[in-house]
């Protein structure tokens, strides 16, 4: 059975639209995109070839999966460490749309996403992954399917684009597993979801008046 891992790349305000692109994504009339490539250095490139090395299949939403298609399969290189796995290994997204993708080895997802994806776990060897997929994300974190979370915090502010975890998250807690801060200053941090928050309090008990 594989795990459900997400790698999500965000910003300090938990942006996540368009990290690749000025026109990776302008819904909403964004027009920052592309913020994550000054910090590619080599720190980066190695967390991301680590990753995609673990993979035996991909779960992508409709947007990142329309935007991954436009670009990967042109990357023919054999010696490519995303493009090789992405080409390669089974592609799934998450549609009511989406009817017929022109990728090589993706399906379409469009019946019960709970049932669909722990089928997916079920048959899929090494990580299922996905990358990206925001929306897709906090709906697979709401219904407890996601094992574990790499977040990827870059240190610029935004002030706009959508972001990761929006009012109405269903409340989660999570046990850090593993964490890096690259050369450049993205911290790379590792999480594996952990059933719902524990609360308390820090304030000082009041006295026992019987004491």
């Amino acid at each position: 059975m594989g795990k459900l891992v997400s790698t999500v790349f965000v910003t300090l305000d938990g942006v996540y639209q368009a990290p690749g692109g000025p026109q990776e994504d302008r819904a909403g009339g964004f027009d920052q995109g592309g913020w994550s490539f000054p910090f590619g250095d080599e720190d980066f490139g190695a967390f991301v070839t680590e990753a995609f090395d673990r993979a035996g299949a991909f779960l992508l939403g409709r947007r990142t999966y329309e935007i991954f298609a436009s670009h990967w399969p042109k990357v023919t290189d054999p010696a490519d460490p995303i493009a090789a796995k992405l080409n390669a290994l089974p592609k799934y997204v998450a549609s009511s749309t989406l009817t017929d993708p022109a990728w090589s080895g993706s399906t379409v997802i469009a019946g019960d996403l709970a049932k669909e994806v722990a089928a997916l776990k079920e048959r899929t060897d090494g990580e299922l992954q996905i990358h990206g997929s925001g929306a897709l994300v906090r709906s697979l974190l709401d219904l407890g399917l996601l094992d574990t979370l790499h977040l990827l915090t870059f240190p610029v502010v935004l002030g706009a684009g959508r972001r990761l975890f929006a009012e109405g998250a269903v409340p989660t807690r999570f046990r850090h597993t593993g964490g890096r801060v690259t050369g450049a200053g993205v911290s790379i941090q590792s999480y594996d979801t952990a059933g719902r928050p524990e609360y308390g309090s820090y304030a000082l008990p009041e006295p026992d008046p019987t004491a």
